[in-house]
């Protein structure tokens, strides 16, 4: 679908003078910091100032505006360039933020930060991730424009490197851009021919990144960097094709300016030095005795593209307000996600063994009706991790109305992707994929969890006990890893109701990222009411007493998912043993001492954690006097049954290292 869209007239010298001004205070930032990267800003300045000027459609007075345009720095190491932008455009970062850049608690850290700067729509410097972040973005704003096709009709812009166009996850990325038709991605690509060991024909050779865009189904335009006149073209004719995503080769020059570092290696990630400071603000025409120096007239510019901006929200306002109710209502949903009684929607246990991929399938269909925000969808494993939402269409090019989405077997991407769809903050997005390939993920999923986005991953197949596919497909150590993320939730389900509260307790959180780890194989039916078992909903508070003894415990059996049954079965021969159920350690150890106490008194060490994972982790949980049932080295192929008996995960060794503990 092509769409009619002028460049706008502009005033060369004009974009000279602002891009001037980026330039020198992009060169200071640097210089106070003695630290950093200058030779991404002052090749990109010119770039970037006929984009942000003329084509960004963002209001600093309101950087929420849900039908903004986003601009995503992907080469990250170039912050000063968005911080110098920021600074004039009137996102209220100061010249004394500018002047505090890469110093502690300051406003313009070493990398772009969402939570720590206004106007940064996410956290980059981990190149590639945010490309996809890009992708995410642009999937999202699709998705709506769908929906709310009056409503929503911005794009998605960014800055690209050569370093970003390397790395897997954006190859990933940007194959799922293209197949997925995302025409509201547009990308200006630095292509300086520089890295940081020097010029990229040391690897980056022989390959024309354009041709292998438009193999990934992108457009793709050229326009010299240093050409404001080719790069506003270049904006305006990429908004002309909403069938593709768009990729603006430029070539420009590293460290512009610079007379004696210009297009080398050497200007890339080291400040230009007191001398060659001075050198290159002569050669640019700024004074170069003068520091963090912004003209009035300056301001006075980019206070009138502030205002032209101001005046599109304003008529999309009155947009909003004039839509029916219904309309308008379900446009707001979609953005304050507020949920029903979650318990209300909780589907009926079945009363019988069942995997916990199947159980948490079950809960995640049962929430989505009620949801019509919950997005997401599998890397080509849907079948597999029970994740398909039932009823609902899948997301396609030209066809964005439904909400399964899929993947494709790019785990990375989906990562990243998933991370851009929740910045965008119409959709809460799921990824799902066995839990061994969560390796895959993890830059990602460190991310979310740095940024604090709620993110939920559907981890299946998450132990040995897998089977037949052997140890290549069986996790071992992954459950540790995962938990070693700051802020990530890591919840493992041990039977059917669990499965449903640690999807709601997934739900309900909102500042950070949920990974849910679940069998492949059938779990035993824990019949609660009848066993005199707790309720499950003791998950929210990530450990809790299913099973006690009838006096204070001489010693407690500790397990998670698949090995809860173990531990029942393991404490009715075992004389005073209370039986926790600790499928989030992180919630756990987030409750209040007192509860702590209570569900694992001081005066009881003698513990037995059972988990098919490496012991990592535990050892606060456990104790000194504590015991393990875990599982430290690969494992292998054979029936699961095989594999019980191989690693000691059977009632009688759960039995016998408990008594040994209790001699």
């Amino acid at each position: 679908m092509a769409s009619t869209s002028a460049a706008p007239e502009i005033d060369k010298d004009l974009m000279a003078r602002l891009a001037r001004t980026i330039r020198g205070l992009a060169i200071d930032g640097v210089e106070a910091a003695d630290s950093g990267h200058p030779g991404m800003p002052l090749g990109c300045a010119d770039l970037a100032t006929v984009l942000w000027y003329h084509h960004l459609n963002a209001n600093p007075a309101d950087p929420g505006w849900k039908n903004r345009d986003r601009f995503v720095l992907s080469a990250g190491h170039g912050s000063m360039l968005l911080y110098a932008l920021l600074h004039v455009a009137g996102y209220g970062l100061s010249l004394e933020d500018l002047k505090n850049f890469r110093q502690l608690e300051s406003r313009t850290p070493g990398h772009p930060e969402n939570f720590v700067t206004r106007g940064v729509e996410t956290t980059t410097g981990p190149l590639g991730q945010g490309f996809a972040n890009g992708v995410g973005m642009a999937l999202s704003a699709h998705m709506m424009h769908a929906r709310f096709p009056d409503l929503i009709d911005h794009f998605v812009y960014g800055i690209v490197s050569d370093g970003d166009l390397m790395e897997g996850v954006a190859a990933e990325a940007a194959s799922f851009a293209g197949h997925h038709g995302l025409g509201r991605l547009i990308y200006l690509y630095d292509d300086n021919d520089i890295t940081i060991e020097g010029e990229t024909d040391l690897t980056f050779s022989g390959e024309d990144a354009g041709k292998r865009f438009e193999a990934y189904g992108w457009q793709v335009l050229r326009a010299h960097g240093h050409n404001v006149d080719a790069v506003n073209a270049a904006l305006a004719e990429a908004r002309g094709d909403l069938d593709r995503p768009t990729l603006i080769v430029c070539k420009t020059t590293i460290g512009f300016g610079s007379p004696n570092r210009s297009g080398t290696s050497g200007v890339h990630g080291s400040p230009l030095g007191a001398e060659e400071t001075k050198l290159t603000k002569k050669a640019l025409g700024l004074d170069p005795e003068k520091s963090f120096d912004v003209p009035a007239e300056d301001y006075a510019e980019w206070k009138r593209a502030a205002e032209r901006v101001a005046e599109l929200q304003k008529a999309w306002e009155a947009k909003l307000a004039a839509a029916d109710e219904k309309t308008r209502a379900a446009f707001l949903a979609h953005y304050e996600q507020k949920l029903p009684d979650l318990k209300a929607l909780r589907p009926a246990s079945g009363g019988k063994a069942v995997a916990t991929r199947k159980s948490a399938g079950a809960a995640e269909n049962a929430y989505a009706a009620a949801l019509p925000w919950l997005a997401g969808g599998s890397a080509d494993l849907a079948p597999s991790t029970n994740t398909l939402i039932k009823g609902s269409d899948s997301v396609g090019a030209g066809s964005f109305g439904g909400r399964n989405i899929h993947w494709g077997v790019r785990e990375h991407g989906m990562g990243g992707i998933c991370n851009g769809v929740a910045l965008h903050g119409a959709f809460r997005p799921f990824g799902a994929t066995f839990l061994v390939f969560s390796d895959y993920m993890r830059p990602a999923i460190r991310l979310a969890a740095l940024m604090g986005l709620p993110v939920v991953y559907v981890f299946t197949h998450d132990s040995i006990f897998l089977g037949e596919d052997g140890p290549t497909h069986q996790p071992v150590e992954h459950y540790a890893a995962l938990r070693s993320i700051p802020g990530l939730s890591v919840i493992r389900p041990g039977d059917d109701e669990e499965s449903f509260v640690a999807w709601e307790a997934a739900l309900k959180r909102t500042d950070g990222p949920t990974a849910l780890l679940l069998t492949r194989q059938n779990l035993p039916y824990l019949d609660r009411a009848n066993a005199g078992l707790a309720a499950a909903d003791g998950l929210e508070r990530g450990g809790y007493v299913l099973r006690d003894c009838e006096s204070d415990p001489k010693a407690i059996l500790i397990a998670t998912g698949s090995e809860l049954h173990l531990a029942l079965e393991a404490a009715k021969r075992i004389e005073g043993a209370r039986v926790v159920s600790m499928p989030c350690v992180e919630t756990f150890r987030a409750q209040p001492k007192e509860y702590r106490d209570a569900v694992l008194p001081p005066s009881c060490r003698k513990r037995v954690v059972i988990e098919s994972g490496i012991r990592q982790g535990w050892h606060d949980i456990a104790t000194d006097d504590g015991a393990f049932v875990t599982q430290e080295t690969f494992g292998a192929s054979a029936p699961a049954e095989r594999l019980a008996e191989r690693f000691g995960f059977t009632v009688e060794n759960v039995v016998k290292t408990a008594q040994e503990l209790l001699g």
